[in-house]
C-alpha cells in the first residue's frame, strides 16, 4: 500500500497554467481558493482502497491458476489501487480545471 500512495503522491494535482494577463490578481486568488473546495470532494484514499480491494480479488483469482494465490493478491491490489488513485488525481485536475474555465479563466494545460 505503501507503494500505491508513494505513485499517487508523485502525480498529485499539478496546478494548472492559468494566462492571468487582464486578471485582477485578488479575484483571481479568490476564484483559486473556492475552485480547490471543489476538488476536496474527490478523496482519492478511498479510490486507492477500493481499487486495491477490487484489484486484490482479481489478483488472487487469477494467482489461484498459477498456484500463487498470495502473490496473485498483491499484484492486484498493487495495480488496482494505483490505477484507482490515479484516475482519482486525474479527475480531480479535470475539476479543478473545468471550475476556472466555467470562471472565465484561460487554462493552458
Amino acid at each position: 500500500m505503501f507503494v500505491t500512495a508513494a505513485l499517487v503522491a508523485c502525480a498529485a494535482h499539478p496546478d494548472p497554467i492559468v494566462d492571468t494577463k487582464g486578471v485582477d490578481p485578488e479575484k483571481f486568488a479568490n476564484d483559486w481558493d473556492e475552485c480547490e473546495v471543489y476538488t476536496e470532494a474527490i478523496h482519492i484514499s478511498q479510490g486507492v482502497l477500493k481499487g486495491s480491494t477490487t484489484g486484490a480479488v482479481v489478483g488472487a483469482a487469477s494467482g489461484a491458476i498459477n498456484n500463487d494465490v498470495g502473490r496473485g493478491a498483491a499484484n492486484g491490489a498493487l495495480w488496482g489501487g494505483t490505477r484507482s488513485g490515479l484516475d482519482a488525481d486525474r479527475e480531480k485536475q479535470q475539476v479543478f480545471k473545468r471550475c476556472l474555465r466555467g470562471r472565465g479563466y484561460r487554462v493552458l494545460n
